[in-house]
């Protein structure tokens, strides 16, 4: 009998989602502990007026993306949860993993889970952010000109298998530290490549396993400091180091600051990533690379890539917000032969939006983006979403 990998997911997740919305409805005293069960969704529409067949350099059209998750506290010192997801990549289960926590300051987490990165990685359920789509640095397909650039440069939500180590501390009231630091599956890649290959690193056909026996490791830390009850600053740096191909000889390096600042119903925030990624050169880089050696007659066997955003959310009216974002990436290094890039690629994207609450836990969002790119003709892309978190 033939083992359909595909199927199997499709009946698991659907399997989660229907145990997880018939605990919520059990009686807590049937249960044993603790279950909560949480949700959110967004259905969108990316038009791009400037291409009459974006498909070829995006996502376009429409999309869902759904979040379920369900959480049960066996004690006050380990808890579990699982969590099933939708989007453009089918059905997968997101999350699934123990906590077992010694102290506010100490806890451990094992199975599959988000390592710490970023900030906004923190809220990349589609109703927990006020955006239609993701910043360029953890873009996950919606951007344009998407093949070329290869996502972004820490596609959200990024999820492995692994082990992370975290923990919390307060100095005083008003001062709190926050720390992780995990060891991963990694990103993956084929062997001699050009650059980390997402579709595999998200293919259930080729096994949720780390490639190369050689995990990945990396970090966050954080520093926020609160002001009465509505008002905080809070300022990070992540990194994540690891190599990609099966021989674990291609190496990555990923690093990250942010800082973000709420003050009332007004959040600013802002981050920069850089990747710096290796590339298999072979025996014959002249016919696999689109540029030639550098100044000293070698190939360079990495490139760069790095981006950033700016992000302004505010109140206008009781139940409508205003969106604003500006974003950027950058590819530094040789490229493919066959691509159309330079060695020296980058965009610029400038977002506008209203966002519409009608009623409490639902938003209606449309935006406008123009895109600002160095090799390519300028584009311009429509979104229109709902959202609602439950």
């Amino acid at each position: 009998m033939r083992f359909n990998v595909m199927r199997f997911r499709w009946v698991a997740c659907v399997a989660l989602m229907f145990s997880a919305a018939f605990g919520a409805l059990l009686p807590h005293s049937s249960l044993g502990q603790e279950v909560n069960f949480a949700g959110s969704a967004q259905g969108s529409y990316l038009y791009v007026p400037t291409d009459s067949f974006a498909r070829d350099q995006a996502f376009d059209g429409f999309t869902t993306e759904l979040s379920l998750k369900v959480s049960a506290d066996i004690n006050e010192y380990v808890s579990v949860q699982a969590k099933a997801c939708y989007a453009c990549h089918g059905f997968e289960l997101g999350l699934a993993f123990i906590d077992l926590r010694a102290h506010d300051a100490f806890s451990v987490r094992v199975g599959r889970f988000n390592p710490s990165f970023g900030e906004f990685p923190l809220r990349h359920d589609p109703a927990n952010h006020r955006t239609v789509d993701k910043p360029l640095v953890y873009d996950m397909g919606r951007m344009l000109r998407m093949p070329e650039y290869n996502l972004g440069i820490f596609p959200a939500p990024y999820v492995d298998n692994g082990v992370e180590v975290s923990g919390l501390v307060w100095f005083g009231e008003s001062v709190r530290f926050d720390y992780a630091a995990y060891a991963v599956g990694g990103f993956r890649g084929p062997r001699d490549a050009f650059d980390i290959d997402w579709v595999e690193q998200r293919s259930g056909a080729l096994y949720y396993v780390d490639n190369n026996s050689r995990p990945a490791v990396g970090g966050r830390m954080s520093l926020a400091w609160e002001f009465g009850d509505s008002s905080s600053v809070s300022a990070g740096a992540s990194a994540m180091w690891g190599t990609y191909d099966p021989d674990a000889e291609l190496e990555y390096l990923v690093l990250g600051a942010d800082l973000a600042a709420s003050f009332g119903d007004v959040n600013i925030r802002a981050e920069y990533l850089i990747r710096r990624t290796e590339m298999g050169l072979t025996d014959n880089p002249v016919d696999r690379f689109r540029f030639g050696p550098n100044e000293n007659g070698v190939f360079d066997d990495y490139f760069l890539k790095d981006g950033f955003y700016v992000e302004l959310e505010a109140p206008i009216y009781r139940w409508v917000e205003l969106v604003a974002r500006f974003d950027g990436l950058r590819r530094l290094g040789n490229v493919a032969r066959t691509s159309p890039l330079s060695s020296r690629s980058a965009v610029l994207r400038y977002t506008a939006g209203i966002n519409v609450v009608p009623v409490s836990n639902v938003r209606i969002k449309i935006a406008g983006e123009f895109y600002d790119f160095s090799d390519f003709s300028d584009e311009v892309g429509v979104l229109g979403a709902v959202a609602a978190s439950f």
